[in-house]
């Protein structure tokens, strides 16, 4: 049986959606003090949790999309088929997510970090999609998602919860399309690959 194991790829910070900073963290392994955490030394201790990345995409005019990469994504339910995402207060995407109700999940190849990198952006342009060649598609649900991503679902929310600084909002799947190829990791703060052990 063949194991995978994460090797690092190239570093580059992108945004951290994550639920707001509880209490303490206790373990034997930790070096960090058995006290409250700074926002800095949480976020710092959710990096040790490794997650594909993907890019959350609102059509905000016909044919013109807002994308945000985001790595708080999970699933949520089989039954009904309910996914979640978590949103920054401060990003634009919360607004389009709560007027739009209509959104896409793109799941990264790891050949596609510059998408990602680019999403992780405030600011986005036509021109800079087409320099980097990033071209959408749309879904059979007839929501736009990242061409050749290595998952595409189109999803319509159906709740949204306050969670501090983010809204949590929950997201029932209405198709998914799969395609071949290895995911983008994010793992420390920086983009990994999957490598194969014989």
């Amino acid at each position: 049986m063949r194991s995978f194991a994460p090797l690092l790829f190239t570093p580059f910070q992108i945004r951290c959606f994550a639920f707001p900073a509880p209490s303490m963290v206790s373990s034997k392994t930790s070096k960090m003090p058995n006290s409250l955490l700074s926002s800095f030394e949480f976020r710092k201790a959710l990096g040790h949790f490794t997650t594909g990345v993907t890019v959350v995409t609102v059509e905000r005019e016909p044919g013109k999309i807002h994308g945000m990469t985001a790595n708080s994504f999970t699933s949520v339910s089989l039954d009904p088929m309910l996914i979640l995402v978590c949103v920054d207060q401060r990003a634009k995407m919360l607004r389009l997510l709560q007027k739009k109700k209509r959104f896409g999940i793109s799941v990264l190849k790891q050949n596609q970090q510059a998408v990602s990198e680019y999403f992780a952006k405030r600011e986005h342009s036509l021109e800079a999609e087409q320099r980097l060649g990033i071209h959408m598609r749309r879904t059979l649900g007839g929501v736009l998602v990242i061409d050749g991503a290595l998952l595409q679902m189109s999803c319509k929310v159906i709740a949204s919860h306050l969670a501090g600084d983010h809204t949590i909002f929950v997201g029932e799947v209405q198709d998914a399309e799969m395609n071949e190829g290895e995911p983008l990791v994010y793992f420390r703060g920086e983009y990994r690959k999957i490598a194969r052990h014989s």
